[in-house]
């Protein structure tokens, strides 16, 4: 995940899927600004939160649903 001492300034993003994802919040952040209907509005905020999550390391039930149906074939 983040890379150097967290004390000693801000960490680098060292991985290209980091980069990927903070792209992908940036624009979720940049669509949610755009929003006028606060039902997509809180969908991209909950788009770009979910980037983060996968920098960060924090997961919600939501990620590994996807996993599971992504990588364990359910319902074959």
């Amino acid at each position: 995940p983040r890379c150097g001492d967290p004390l000693a300034g801000s960490p680098s993003l060292t991985q290209s899927r980091h980069s990927a994802h903070l792209r992908g919040c940036m624009a979720a952040l940049a669509q949610y600004r755009q929003q006028q209907d606060v039902g997509m509005a809180a969908e991209q905020l909950r788009v770009a939160r979910r980037h983060l999550g996968r920098i960060t390391g924090h997961v919600g039930a939501e990620d590994i649903l996807d996993v599971i149906f992504r990588d364990f074939c359910i319902g074959k």
